[in-house]
């Protein structure tokens, strides 16, 4: 009879998928994929994609008759992007050791000669602008001149020579170029208010066209084709943000361009070949978009024809918008990318992202909604382990999403499928200032870390064991950035909700992050002290929501993993809080990267940072 049961619930198991799920290694999760980020050349003749060459992502150029070349050699940190300039040349961006100063490198394929254009050490390059129709020259930002602003320059690829083009006279935050590679709009801000600054003409002196507070959104997107007028996202007057075409000859909204009311409008798209707008994208419980041009709307219909059931996107295209990169995707699968022969209607199949984690065997991204205790819509999603669809008490991991003015999407995430591969479910929650969601539920966000932010987050594990899926015994909080400083104020607030905490790169003291933070950041100081509390006045309020102070309350077990060169949350936020609670005798396990910056990148640091995850929630939660 015991050996029938055993086989019975043996059989039950491996029909499910989830004893297949639980069989794959950890490293199949995190791994790099083989090939990936794949673009096409201006010409569409040839196809880059990123490659592990000695365990780091190096670019590899794949051209008709011939075989494929990696045209980098980079040993001590992944790509952080790259792209096209010209069909003979490549242009990436690296920094060193997670310190997010980026430097900008040209790779010429026909001489394989690399070249650091920007080698100057604690500088931060920025792409302003790609001038796609001058395969020589870019423009990009550097803070060289002053780490807190950013001074723009020409640069030519072939010399490695820097022109001025615009000296930041000390406050502009961004800058914003027309059709034909010209500055002509800079954003400005003291930190509260941002000022839109414009000229009619390049070279020509800029004049104001309006000043907002930080708390509005109006951001320039792109200049009509006439660089006559420019596109915007605004929530002017309006509550979720809507794409609308803005006059600086009158100073007034023309006519609104696509707008929703149930989220906001992440931006716009177009046809560099053929001047019209193409599509708007939003974000509900999936991804969206809205396109106002009939080959646009045609061609994607024809797209999703060939595959229904997936998400469906244009990544990259050639300069004549007939050959482009087509990824076909899911919760379940990083997907395929294709080359698409928009002539023919021909697909040509590049590469299967992750060819050794099986769909079928993955599981489903739910997307949820409960209330908060003070009545907002919280949404988020819920993954249950493969098989467990219907069960009941079961172990949970709660994973607030970083930012935190970000927000958790539908889409596959390696770390949910794994997790949920061992058999425990994971509850995202995009509390209170998540973006997307409108104004209002962003400005709810204000002076509410480690307090009503917090509470959504409690809330959701409430509505989680009210609904028989969580077993309340088991609940653990693991999360990144602000969802480490929301793991840590967890089991400092609501200590009895949670069996164990991961915290990784989070925040622990609100006083010594706002001081600690990088140079380029210092301008917007001002709007963070509005967001999350100001040191002077509001310290109080700031030494109730710093989890360093309240260690005494902590109940659980705790690991904490840190990039020792981070440069937005700094180590000492990881070495504090560790601090504290050995000097009370609590064991707590720490683990630091040297290489590593603001959260980690480099492969056998991802592996080695599951692996401990792996086994804390196993020790904790099985």
């Amino acid at each position: 009879m015991l050996k029938t049961k055993t086989l019975t619930v043996l059989l039950a198991s491996l029909l499910s998928g989830s004893a297949l799920a639980a069989d794959i290694p950890l490293r199949d999760f995190f791994r790099n994929p083989e090939q990936s980020n794949f673009t096409v050349s201006p010409d569409g003749k040839s196809v880059a994609f990123l490659s592990p060459w000695e365990s780091r992502r190096n670019i590899v150029v794949r051209r008709p008759g011939q075989p494929d070349k990696r045209v980098t050699a980079i040993k001590d940190r992944d790509l952080s992007g790259y792209f096209w300039k010209g069909n003979d040349r490549l242009v990436y961006v690296k920094d060193n050791a997670g310190d997010e100063n980026f430097h900008l490198y040209s790779v010429d394929l026909k001489s394989g000669k690399t070249r650091d254009l920007t080698p100057f050490p604690g500088v931060r390059a920025e792409i302003v602008d790609g001038l796609i129709d001058n395969d020589k020259q870019l423009l990009i930002s550097l803070n060289k001149r002053n780490p807190e602003i950013f001074d723009v320059y020409r640069i030519d690829l072939q010399t490695g020579k820097l022109t001025l083009e615009a000296e930041n006279p000390g406050k502009v935050a961004n800058w914003i170029t027309d059709h034909k590679g010209n500055i002509r709009i800079a954003i400005e801000t003291d930190g509260v208010n941002n000022t839109v600054l414009y000229r009619d003409q390049p070279g020509g002196k800029f004049r104001k066209l309006m000043t907002t507070n930080f708390r509005e959104n109006f951001t320039p997107l792109f200049f009509t084709f006439d660089n006559q007028r420019f596109y915007a996202s605004s929530s002017l007057g309006r509550d979720k943000a809507a794409i609308v075409e803005y006059d600086p000859k009158t100073g007034k909204e023309v006519k609104e361009i696509y707008a929703r009311q149930d989220v906001d409008v992440s931006g716009l798209d177009f046809s560099h070949k053929r001047k019209v707008i193409t599509c708007a994208g939003f974000e509900t419980d999936k991804p969206g978009r809205e396109c106002f041009d009939p080959q646009s709307r045609e061609l994607y219909a024809k797209l999703q024809s060939h595959f229904p059931g997936y998400q469906v996107d244009i990544t990259s295209g050639n300069r004549n918008e007939d050959r482009f990169v087509v990824a076909a995707w899911s919760d379940k699968t990083q997907g395929k990318r294709y080359l698409y022969d928009k002539k023919s209607d021909k697909l040509t199949l590049l590469a299967e992202i992750t060819p050794w984690l099986p769909e079928d065997k993955m599981a489903s991204m739910k997307p949820i909604q409960y209330r908060s205790r003070d009545g907002l819509t919280i949404n988020g999603y819920l993954t249950l382990p493969k098989g467990k669809e219907d069960a009941k008490d079961l172990p949970v991991i709660v994973n607030p999403h970083g930012g935190p003015w970000y927000r958790d999407s539908w889409r596959f995430n390696p770390e949910v499928q794994f997790f949920a591969s061992r058999g425990w479910a994971v509850l995202q929650m995009n509390f209170r200032g998540s973006t997307g969601y409108g104004r209002q539920f962003w400005e709810a966000s204000f002076k509410e870390w480690g307090g009503k932010m917090q509470d959504d987050v409690s809330d959701g594990v409430d509505w989680l064991v009210k609904q028989g899926v969580a077993d309340p015994k088991k609940v653990c909080i693991y999360g990144g950035s602000y969802g480490g400083y929301a793991t840590l104020s967890g089991i400092t607030k609501t200590p009895e909700l949670y069996r164990c905490a991961v915290d990784y790169v989070g925040v622990s003291n609100l006083f010594t992050f706002m001081t600690t933070i990088p140079p380029y950041w210092k301008p917007f100081l001002d709007s963070m002290y509005e967001m999350v509390g100001n040191p002077e006045k509001d310290k109080d309020l700031l030494r109730e929501r710093s989890p360093v102070f309240h260690v005494d309350r902590i109940q659980s077990p705790l690991l904490v993993l840190q990039g020792a060169k981070d440069p937005r949350v700094n180590i000492n936020e990881s070495n504090q809080i560790v601090d504290a609670l050995k000097k009370r005798g609590v064991d707590v396990e720490y683990i630091v990267k040297d290489n590593e910056g603001h959260g980690f990148r480099n492969e056998e640091n991802r592996f080695a940072a599951y692996g401990a995850m792996e086994q804390f929630f196993k020790k904790h939660l099985d």
